[in-house]
């Protein structure tokens, strides 16, 4: 076993893998980019090294700085976490040069699973089923001779990034183009498959382990159909779907499709199921790294997957034949993240003021969080993920969902609460799934609609917030009270923002602390955490900021008739197309936002002259800041 180990990652998975680290006894090296100087991975391991400025292209991803790294603190291996540089094949490659061990498979086996046209056909060869599909140069082609609806996938990639569902092949060109904007942006190579879609498909991975000796077996599969935008979101093992028949068809599938690039380490095969004929499944890409979700298969193994990583990276055998390996009870697991379900799931940020996470009982939670953590727009917006086991699959639904109502990242806007919802739904309760069920009831799951109880609390911090302290003379215009001199009293009341302005009368019974605050209203009580002008319940939160009408009726004063278009989420201006004294017509493109690899387009509201342009390529902006006017042409703003 090695002695120091250089976890190249952040965040939750740097957290995970240290922590296998120390039980282990290996000495673990974290590094950190000036954005993650007093970061939890950063405090949790024996050392760090700062490899750069903030931006991932000058630290996470720089291979020379982190290598450097490596040198300088004597680690003879680097865990690459997922993400960053974890299927880099140069990077694998330099690492085998300066001598370190990458604890991951060979670099040969990253490149050819990484090119999905190459995989597919290597696979094939090896007997393993694929999707119909086709490559470029003659990608559009294909893709008509496969006939609408097809997927385009970028060859280089994969987490969903830069994948376009064309269910009309008129704009076919059009999604060709801005597929290969999307790869040539997230992996730097433009070149994408074709596939033929499969209408509600679940998606179905294998996990297989394999040594440097010829041993391959696998550990199951995970059900991860429960996705957004191609992007995983609650993950569970082992499948509802399959019978023992099929998982050991498909696990022999994966372990095939393992040994054909010379597998060595943990790896992920995942398949495309028909949701009404399990076994005609399909291979769709091999990931060569630790999956986000392994935390399940974990769970229903009581493997240490990241353990076993490091015992293959330094030569052991796997102790077992595949017979060995048995699966029991079921797990589940929920990706929260930075964003906000109420406002189109766009990426959120902040700084953590109030942190509550679960563990125990059944329940783990894997997280990069502390209290005071600076959530930027910098990194991918996955904050923490929380697992729950139980002998059945009911009874880990129903730990989830009480462990996602007590998980509390006050000051971030999550998506805890939009989760802990959809895993009440009926068609997730009875395991009916598919690929696109997210999409189809996020209008069921998402509100904007504030409780009153929220506003009631709010109000009641307020209150307290008034009350007076210590003994002597009391200002009666101090107090609460509503007193008015030579008059009757008049309810306190607030203006109080969440989403639109309102002002609230207080009604309830409140009870205040430093980090509750409990309302009885209408003979039920609510009980919310608290920090700064945040609160929190069943991994719902909200900001509940003052609000100033007379301020706020100025600003519409000085821009009468015109349009002020705001930042829908804090990130970085990409682009900008236009200038004060621009004329523009509606809906045409104004800016790009972008935040934790999201772009989002700022166009114009209505036909008009853009008369205030406050940003430039390279600002950064907060959410809701302002950052163009555009001011109506007459009919527009008739």
């Amino acid at each position: 076993m090695f002695d120091t180990v250089l976890v190249a990652n952040r965040g939750e998975i740097a957290v995970r893998v240290i922590r296998t680290l120390r039980a282990l006894g290996v000495r673990s090296v974290a590094v950190f980019s000036d954005a993650d100087a007093d970061a939890r991975h950063v405090r949790e391991a024996d050392t760090a090294v700062r490899i750069g400025p903030a931006p991932a292209a000058q630290s996470y991803l720089s291979a020379e700085r982190i290598l450097d790294a490596a040198a300088r603190t004597g680690a003879q291996a680097v865990h690459p976490g997922y993400g960053f540089l974890a299927e880099n094949t140069a990077f694998a490659r330099a690492c085998d040069a300066q001598g370190l061990v990458f604890i991951g498979p060979p670099a040969q086996a990253i490149s050819l699973m990484g090119d999905k046209i190459r995989a597919k056909e290597t696979v094939a060869a090896a007997g393993v089923p694929v999707v119909p599909g086709g490559r470029d140069p003659e990608l559009a082609d294909a893709a008509r001779e496969l006939g609408a609806p097809v997927l385009l996938k970028p060859s280089a990639g994969g987490g969903g990034k830069g994948m376009r569902l064309v269910r009309d092949l008129a704009v076919l060109d059009e999604e060709i183009a801005a597929a290969r904007r999307e790869a040539a942006a997230s992996f730097g190579d433009d070149t994408l498959l074709v596939e033929r879609w499969i209408d509600r498909p679940r998606h179905i991975e294998i996990q297989v382990l394999a040594d440097s000796h010829g041993n391959v077996i696998h550990l199951g599969e995970r059900e991860c159909s429960l996705q957004r935008r191609h992007q995983k979101i609650i993950e569970e093992a082992p499948s509802v779907l399959l019978d023992e028949a099929t998982r050991a068809s498909m696990g022999e599938a994966a372990i095939q499709a393992a040994r054909s690039c010379g597998y060595v380490g943990a790896g992920t095969v995942e398949f495309i199921v028909p949701g009404g004929d399990p076994s005609s499944y399909s291979f769709m890409e091999m990931n060569t790294r630790l999956q986000v979700e392994h935390p399940v298969t974990e769970l229903i193994t009581g493997l240490d997957l990241v353990e076993w990583q490091l015992r293959v990276a330094a030569g052991e055998r796997l102790p077992w034949a595949q017979e060995d390996i048995s699966l029991t009870g079921h797990a589940i697991e929920a990706r929260v993240c930075a964003e906000d379900p109420a406002r189109g799931f766009l990426p959120t940020g902040g700084t953590v003021l109030g942190l509550r996470e679960p563990q125990g009982d059944g329940v783990r939670t894997d997280s990069g969080l502390s209290e005071g953590t600076e959530v930027g727009s910098l990194y991918d917006p996955m904050l923490s993920k929380v697992i729950a086991y139980g002998p059945d699959r009911a009874t880990a639904i129903r730990k989830l969902r009480a462990a996602l109502a007590g998980t509390v990242t006050l000051g971030v806007q999550t998506n805890a609460g939009f989760l802990r919802r959809l895993l009440g739904h009926p068609a997730v309760v009875a395991g009916e799934l598919d690929t696109g069920l997210v999409e189809r009831v996020v209008p069921d799951l998402v509100s904007t609609d504030v409780p009153e109880e929220v506003y009631e609390a709010a109000a009641a911090v307020r209150l307290e917030a008034l009350r007076p302290r210590g003994d002597g003379w009391t200002d009666p215009f101090s107090v609460p009270s509503g007193w008015r001199l030579g008059g009757e009293a008049k309810p306190v009341g607030f203006h109080l923002r969440v989403n639109d302005p309102v002002e609230y009368v207080p009604r309830g019974t409140h009870t205040v602390t430093d980090d509750e605050v409990s309302v009885l209203l209408d003979g039920v009580r609510h009980t919310f955490h608290r920090a700064g002008d945040w609160l929190g319940r069943d991994g719902d939160v909200w900001q509940v900021r003052d609000h100033d009408p007379v301020a706020a009726s100025l600003t519409r004063a000085a821009h009468s008739g015109a349009d002020s278009l705001t930042a829908p989420m804090p990130g970085t201006v990409t682009v900008v197309k236009v200038a004060v004294g621009d004329e523009v017509s509606a809906g045409q493109s104004l800016l790009v936002v972008e935040a934790m690899k999201m772009e989002h387009v700022i166009s114009a509201p209505h036909a008009g002259t853009v008369a205030e342009l406050d940003v430039a390529p390279g600002t950064t902006v907060a959410m809701d800041q302002v950052l163009a006017v555009v001011s109506p042409h007459e009919e527009a703003a008739e």
